[in-house]
């Protein structure tokens, strides 16, 4: 018996010992901030796919898909980052439309990890009515910039949840002065 229990632990240790050599995990981010407006008044601020001019860092959008607003799930945008030098973007496709829900849901296709330090990133983001409030919430799931093991600092999963928390944040807080914070 007492060997049977060690082959187990012995058996179990080296599994949980390559679980761990097979790379990062996905990292999953929720960020939520209920403001003193109605859920459609937000929806109409920040619910189009091909404009995110109420984020302090986008300078501009630019949509490059098949999209439509008969089709919007085939919208592709380029958010135009503001710098001091170069024109850093981010390359986004539509993956879900439900403006019943005022819901979305995008996913990355293209960003340099020294834009962004994350791969393989999707997201949603909604307004729900929470009492007359708006409820934004903005959830996403990523890998961190270096998909192997031991990663640079500037890669790794806290620089990919520190950036992603800093995006999230940054339109969070713009809406906050907008609208107003609820209580």
């Amino acid at each position: 018996m007492t060997r049977v229990l060690a082959l187990t632990l012995a058996a179990t240790m080296a599994l949980a010992g390559t679980a761990q050599a097979h790379g990062p995990v996905r990292l999953k981010l929720t960020l939520e901030q209920k403001l003193d407006a109605t859920p459609d008044e937000v929806w109409a601020a920040i619910g189009k796919f091909d404009d995110m001019s109420w984020h302090p860092a986008i300078a501009r959008t630019e949509i490059t898909g098949d999209g439509s607003t008969d089709q919007p799930e085939k919208s592709e945008r380029v958010l135009h980052l503001k710098a001091e030098s170069g024109d850093p973007t981010i390359t986004e496709v539509l993956s879900k439309w439900q403006p019943e829900k005022r819901c979305y849901a995008y996913r990355i296709e293209k960003v340099e990890v020294s834009v962004l330090p994350v791969t393989n990133y999707a997201s949603t983001l909604c307004v729900k009515d929470e009492g007359g409030k708006a409820l934004v919430s903005w959830k996403g799931g990523f890998y961190r910039g270096y998909p192997n093991n031991e990663p640079p600092p500037e890669l790794n999963d806290e620089a990919a949840i520190q950036a992603v928390t800093g995006v999230y944040q940054v339109g969070l807080d713009a809406l906050a002065e907008r609208f107003g914070k609820a209580e």
